[in-house]
């Protein structure tokens, strides 16, 4: 299945095949699935890359959605391709909050972002902290280092590089991501392991794989082995 490369060589994500798209858009609903009364609401995407969950999100929420990546061509491709009144793209820093000349939001969401930032997580929960409204709230998907598949392709220099892996990038465990969380003074931080849904398999195995791991998420210690852990963290 051919990766999304970004303007600097490094893998930010897959094609849309079917199973993909399902996986993406089942991403989407669920960052949702943590947001209440969204009119008059607003939401940032951070590290969107080619801009499809926020275009979806938008589509379903009378939120108004800033979607943002430090990729140019990625943003550019975005803008172009989708279009709604609530939704626009920009090459924005989250780290450098004069860029946003003011602007806050009652949502920051994210899928497969954090764990590129895995070396600079306090300064950048802090830097998020300024740019949520009172209450806001942190939602995001990340890769689970207990999924074999992870824990083998973030562990080996070889697997990393055939992966096109950036040299920073690093997947992590939900105790992990609670103390960092904890210790940049967010509240309400909860932490669940989510999804078996693998990007680019067969057409026919989609809904198996949905159906068992709806069921698989609920299990104690086989959950554990989930593609992603799913992150929400209000700010105190």
């Amino acid at each position: 299945m051919a990766s999304i490369i970004d303007d600097r060589g490094y893998n930010q994500g897959f094609e849309l095949v079917k199973s993909t798209e399902i996986r993406m858009r089942r991403r989407a609903d669920l960052l949702l699935s943590e947001m209440d009364n969204l009119q008059n609401k607003s939401m940032m995407e951070i590290g969107c890359g080619t801009g499809e969950i926020a275009f979806w999100m938008a589509e379903k929420v009378p939120a108004k959605v800033l979607s943002t990546d430090l990729c140019v061509p990625f943003i550019e491709e975005a803008a172009k391709k989708y279009k709604l009144p609530n939704l626009r793209y920009e090459v924005l820093d989250f780290n450098k909050a004069d860029e946003f000349k003011g602007e806050t939001f009652d949502y920051i969401v994210g899928n497969g972002i954090l764990h590129h930032l895995y070396y600079h997580l306090d300064e950048c929960f802090v830097n998020m902290r300024k740019l949520l409204k009172d209450n806001g709230k942190l939602i995001f998907m990340e890769p689970n280092i207990f999924n074999p598949y992870i824990y083998l392709i973030f562990s080996f220099a070889p697997l990393r590089k055939a992966a096109n892996l950036e040299p920073d990038e690093m997947a992590f465990s939900k105790s992990w991501i609670t103390k960092k969380l904890q210790a940049s003074g967010y509240k309400d931080i909860k932490v669940e392991y989510r999804d078996f849904l693998l990007p680019g398999i067969p057409d026919i195995l989609i809904k198996p794989s949905i159906v068992a791991g709806d069921v698989l998420e609920k299990l104690p210690l086989v959950n554990k082995v989930s593609q992603s852990i799913f992150i929400t963290a209000t700010k105190a």
